[in-house]
């Protein structure tokens, strides 16, 4: 049997990862659950993805199948990594990028009648203040698998925790003003989470991370939190609710 090579072991030679090993762990264990859970899903769709960054899991979901797949990313000076730190594969052909706020792109996408089989949203759920509106939207654009990677709130209520962060860091929120050096953010609880997504009419499906073992967990400490700590990543799934007979 020919062992599977990680997919993204490619990035050792990317000036950007380069000595980052646990980081390339992080991203090819973190690819197994956003990614390969849901081959099937993604075979064939056309995909968007929000807050695409230098395009890496836009190129994971088009070498994963996916016909097309749209990024949206606000900064552009991340997306023009895309171009020289990615290899020249036929998946690459099938990505484009849009430049803009997620919240201004949506609803053009929308009222261009533009509909999308999975929406993917890895690590932005927890950098905004309007959750239930970018839900919405997403809505409006008619998928049936939205697959959400985010830090959540661990409390039994459904609430969201504000917190605060630098925008002066890619990883981080963008400025509401053109003076503002912090920014609010919001970090929705499990529950709210799943409050939201099923007035919408979605299922919400947690992925398993305890099913990793711990020998394969380097570069992952944030899915694995425990208290007194007061928020943890996961990864979950909405689909629509199939109607009742």
């Amino acid at each position: 049997m020919v062992e599977r090579v990680p997919f993204f072991d490619f990035l050792a030679d990317n000036p950007r990862y380069t000595g980052r090993q646990p980081m390339i762990n992080r991203l090819n264990q973190r690819h197994g659950f956003l990614i390969d859970a849901y081959a099937q899903e993604l075979s064939g769709a056309r995909v968007l993805d929000l807050a695409a960054h230098d395009g890496r899991w836009s190129y994971a979901l088009a070498s994963a199948g996916a016909r097309e797949v749209v990024g949206v990313e606000v900064r552009p000076e991340l997306t023009a990594e895309f171009a020289a730190g990615y290899p020249e594969t036929e998946a690459k052909s099938r990505v484009r990028f849009v430049q803009g706020d997620v919240y201004e792109e949506l609803p053009k996408l929308a009222a261009a009648g533009e509909t999308f089989d999975v929406v993917a949203i890895f690590g932005l759920y927890y950098h905004v203040m309007n959750h239930y509106g970018l839900l919405t939207m997403i809505h409006q654009l008619k998928p049936g698998l939205v697959i959400i990677d985010s830090e959540f709130a661990v409390a039994p209520e459904p609430v969201i925790r504000l917190a605060e962060e630098p925008v002066s860091s890619h990883l981080n929120t963008i400025g509401y003003t053109e003076e503002q050096e912090m920014a609010p953010i919001g970090v929705p609880s499990f529950s709210a989470m799943e409050l939201m997504a099923g007035s919408l009419g979605y299922t919400t499906e947690w992925a398993d991370w305890e099913s990793l073992p711990e020998a394969q967990r380097v570069g992952l400490k944030s899915y694995y939190r425990r208290p007194p700590r007061w928020k943890r990543r996961a990864t979950c799934a909405l689909r629509p609710q199939p109607l009742a007979r």
